[in-house]
């Protein structure tokens, strides 16, 4: 008796092939799923602490201008005086926390009528250490 077709062992093997195809597939997806959250949650408190930054800045900014004389400090925010040797002009800076790793950094010149911003840039305060520990080979014989 000659059979024809799809035998109960192949198709078996069929679907215990699918079901694994799908699990794999499922949990690749969770994985990028979570990876996706971190990122976006990062970038959230990235953007958030970069506003409630500005926010403070304009605030320090704002008793600044507004002190008879340039104060030493507002709040725990140290304000610094420097020269630009460029324009030949004295500037005021400060900066207020963005992160652990951040800081709003902000440059300006105050004149009479107000202020004029220098700079207002965000920047990477984290120290960065050389790690020489990695032996490449050269090519050089010992």
């Amino acid at each position: 008796m000659n059979k024809s077709g799809i035998g109960v062992g192949s198709a078996s093997i069929i679907l215990v092939f699918a079901v694994l195809c799908l699990t794999i597939f499922s949990l690749i997806t969770y994985v990028v799923a979570g990876n996706d959250k971190a990122l976006v949650d990062a970038k959230h408190n990235l953007v958030t602490g970069y506003y409630f930054a500005d926010y403070q800045a304009e605030l320090i900014l704002e008793n600044i201008i507004t002190a008879e004389e340039i104060p030493e400090s507002v709040g725990d925010v140290i304000i610094h005086k420097g020269f630009d040797e460029i324009s030949g002009i004295e500037t005021v800076f400060f900066s207020t926390p963005i992160s652990e790793t951040k800081a709003l950094f902000v440059n300006v010149f105050l004149s009479g009528d107000g202020a004029e911003i220098l700079s207002w840039r965000m920047y990477n305060t984290d120290e960065w250490i050389y790690d020489g520990s990695l032996n490449v080979w050269t090519g050089d014989e010992d």
